[in-house]
């Protein structure tokens, strides 16, 4: 049985800080404007010996007819149906608030172990205001803290861990394939998540910047598991006017490094624009494996020859990394959004792929024999052996005489020659030349 956590409140208690202190990582933005954490977000941690997991909510408003407040208060709605503890989180500074004993009303519709956590209670008085929140009349306990400074959360996790029937699993996803899904704002990164999934795992609008932290949902397709990231979307630094939105675009380039395959997904009414570029040569800097969704492609003028046309273009665009794939998608209309997981899966197994040395040679030998170096300086470079190196994407060492003397375009031949003997096509390709 899964140990679950969810942290739930109004708006603005620090529910993204305490997330962020039990997990021991900055995953969650914190900031002082109400209304910031908007999805459900999950992180793992650990308590002497007993792993959990802990999801971070946004503030629960009621009797509110704002688009993102009422999407919020589904997204809590599922995050304490799944909970094993519930963390009722209060604000000592403010004391009690109309808006928590609204929410202390729905707790009581729940048939789980609600605990009371009083935030902020950072000093004498605040630890004696605590006391009014037994008002509510909700929680089988209560526990000032401080999540900014970490004081009694020691006594809340000790308490936290009791509901829970077994010492749990640290991290169980990961080694599991990661998925990262980026783009520039309001492409339809959340709305390809939800289609994906066949339900609402993500807010999704109209309006640019509705996501704002990256959100990991683990997804099963084909009897393979993978985790998929949705991102905020990434606009140029000069475009980007808000803290909030500074820190969400440091959070989805944080995803794409942590991923092994990233889904890059294009307007297709706007086509390859610069910043999607830059998107995509972070990708083929950090090595990972990469593809493009050219989506809202069903809102397209075309013809038969419409898709030809584009691929060449963007491959002409893409220059060195025209080894990365497209696929034309609709995520409204569900159009080869299977057939992109597929496309993603195929990368990640390729980046993860092991040559034989002896295929390796097998293959490149006669190729380098068929097009040997250039000799330079009147001197001739002879490549003896190649051998695949051990890393997380596909690197390889050239064992030759004059490793210095071999220039760029010959490196360019010999990693389209990998491509077409070994298919690693979405795979950045590395290449070493070494003196034997």
């Amino acid at each position: 049985m899964a140990n679950i956590v969810a942290i739930v409140g109004r708006p603005n208690v620090g529910k993204s800080t305490l997330f962020n202190r039990l997990i021991e990582m900055k995953r969650a933005i914190m900031d002082n404007e109400s209304g910031v954490t908007r999805d459900r977000h999950y992180g793992y941690a650990e308590w002497v010996g007993k792993y959990f997991t802990v999801i971070d909510t946004g503030g629960y408003v009621t009797g509110s007819d704002d688009i993102f407040e009422e999407a919020i208060r589904t997204q809590v709605k599922e995050a304490l149906e799944e909970a094993t503890v519930i963390l009722f989180m209060v604000d000592a500074k403010d004391g009690v608030t109309g808006m928590d004993s609204d929410f202390a009303n729905v707790l009581r519709e729940v048939n789980k172990p609600v605990l009371l956590v009083s935030n902020k209670a950072d000093n004498q008085e605040r630890l004696l205001n605590s006391n009014e929140f037994y008002s509510l009349g909700i929680g089988e306990e209560m526990f000032p803290i401080s999540a900014n400074s970490g004081s009694g959360t020691g006594e809340l996790l000790d308490k936290v861990i009791t509901f829970f029937e077994d010492e749990g699993i640290d991290d169980p996803y990961a080694n599991t394939p990661k998925i990262a899904i980026l783009g520039r704002p309001n492409v339809g990164k959340s709305s390809f998540l939800n289609a994906l999934l066949g339900r609402e795992r993500t807010i999704v609008t109209d309006i640019a910047g509705t996501t704002r932290d990256s959100i990991n949902t683990h997804y099963k397709l084909y009897n393979k598991d993978f985790i998929l990231t949705d991102t905020a979307g990434i606009r140029k630094k000069s475009r980007v006017k808000e803290d909030i939105e500074f820190y969400s675009v440091l959070r989805s380039i944080q995803a794409l490094q942590d991923s092994d395959v990233c889904i890059v997904i294009l307007d297709a009414e706007r086509g390859l624009e610069s910043q999607d570029m830059h998107i995509l040569a972070l990708a083929h800097k950090y090595n990972k494996g990469c593809m493009i969704m050219y989506n809202k492609w069903d809102l397209m003028d075309k013809d038969s020859k419409t898709a030809d046309k584009l691929r060449k273009e963007i491959a002409e665009k893409l220059g060195p990394m025209s080894y990365i794939p497209l696929v034309f998608t609709s995520v409204t209309e569900k159009q080869r959004i299977f057939q992109s997981i597929e496309m993603a899966m195929k990368i990640y197994e390729s980046r993860s792929k092991k040559i034989p040395t002896s295929v390796l040679n097998d293959a490149m030998l006669p190729e380098i024999e068929r097009y040997p170096p250039p000799a330079t300086k009147g001197k001739y470079i002879r490549i003896k052996y190649i051998t695949q190196i051990q890393g997380h994407s596909p690197a390889f060492a050239f064992f030759c005489n004059l490793p210095q003397y071999i220039q760029e375009p010959y490196e360019r031949f010999l990693t389209n020659r990998l491509r077409e003997h070994f298919d690693f096509e979405g795979v950045p390709i590395r290449i070493f030349f070494r003196k034997k």
